[in-house]
């Protein structure tokens, strides 16, 4: 992972609840709990992204007639 480099942040006194208690309830530091919502956080984006370019790929596929995989062969021997 490399040397860690320490930030300070500020969370509301809810949220800092919440960390604080699901870090004593997984077993974590405070840190770790911080570091795994992060990551998750980044996961989500690119799975969103993802989901976008399927939907906009999905869009232009329907647009030219291209419903399954029989269309898309179709389409491709053009």
């Amino acid at each position: 992972m490399g040397t860690a480099v320490k930030k300070t942040i500020s969370l509301p006194p809810d949220l800092a609840r919440d960390a604080e208690a699901l870090a004593r309830a997984e077993g974590k530091t405070l840190s770790a709990v911080i570091q795994d919502a992060l990551r998750l956080a980044g996961i989500e984006r690119r799975l969103q992204e993802l989901r976008d370019l399927q939907g906009y790929w999905s869009r232009q596929a329907r647009a030219k007639g291209i419903l399954s995989e029989q269309d898309l062969e179709r389409y491709l021997r053009q």
